[in-house]
């Protein structure tokens, strides 16, 4: 009876700290390991990539985070849906860097 007394203690407490790691976004997961200590801000910008981007474009601008060369390389290319991700993506950037600078 302890055992499932404790059980049910610990999922209560654990549970809640784990689907808020799940909920978090791709952006948000992105932000976090590279803004380290700022949560509230990737939590903000990810509001924002909610409201502004796809699910996809979401996964996309998350790689762009992690590594900058391969930002780099989507700003310069020449394709056409990387030019209309890269509009999206700087739309993005500017509605993060308003919303959540305050």
């Amino acid at each position: 009876m302890k055992k499932l007394v404790l059980a049910g203690a610990l999922g209560a407490f654990i549970l809640p700290l784990m689907s808020a790691a799940v909920a978090a976004g791709p952006i948000e997961r992105a932000c976090n390991r590279t803004a380290k200590g700022n949560r509230g801000v990737c939590s903000c910008i990810q509001q924002v990539a909610d409201m502004t981007l796809s699910g996809p474009d979401q996964r996309r601008a998350a790689k762009l985070m992690k590594n900058p060369d391969l930002a780099h390389e989507v700003w310069v290319s020449k394709r056409e849906a990387d030019d209309r991700f890269w509009e999206r993506y700087k739309s993005f950037g500017q509605t993060a860097e308003a919303y959540c600078a305050g």
